[in-house]
């Protein structure tokens, strides 16, 4: 068996264990979305509208405020969504795994902790 310099691409094996942490991402960060979305379609419920009206401007300040954060939240989302759904692309193709600047095998460590990644560690360092 190859040592892991020589290997250019990840087994069979090693991508459907990726592909299952991968889905298994995916799977809370949809559930994750779904919830923001409903926080977002929820907020205008607990209306103001019997307040004072000083009140009800901090209270409609803060509450723009904490929708803009779910909107930001939300938009992160899905992006992680979209480079997660990428990167089963990159294992059906048998892409995955393979650092697009160095074209080295990025370390296991690495994908399962950041299962998205394009970059190897030496490729990241590199950027700063």
């Amino acid at each position: 068996m190859a040592n892991n310099s020589e290997k250019t691409r990840y087994s069979d094996a090693e991508l459907q264990e990726f592909k299952e942490i991968i889905l298994e991402k995916l799977r809370v960060a949809k559930e994750e979305l779904s919830a923001l979305t409903k926080s977002l379609n929820a907020s205008n419920a607990n209306g103001t509208d019997d307040t004072a009206g000083t009140f009800k401007t901090l209270e409609d300040g803060s509450a723009t405020l904490e929708k803009e954060q779910t909107n930001q939240l939300a938009a992160r989302q899905k992006k992680f969504i979209d480079n997660l759904e990428a990167a089963l692309v990159r294992i059906e193709n048998k892409t995955y795994g393979i650092c697009r600047e160095t074209g080295k095998l990025i370390q296991k460590e690495r994908l399962r902790a950041v299962p998205h990644t394009t970059l190897s560690m030496e490729a990241k360092l590199k950027q700063y």
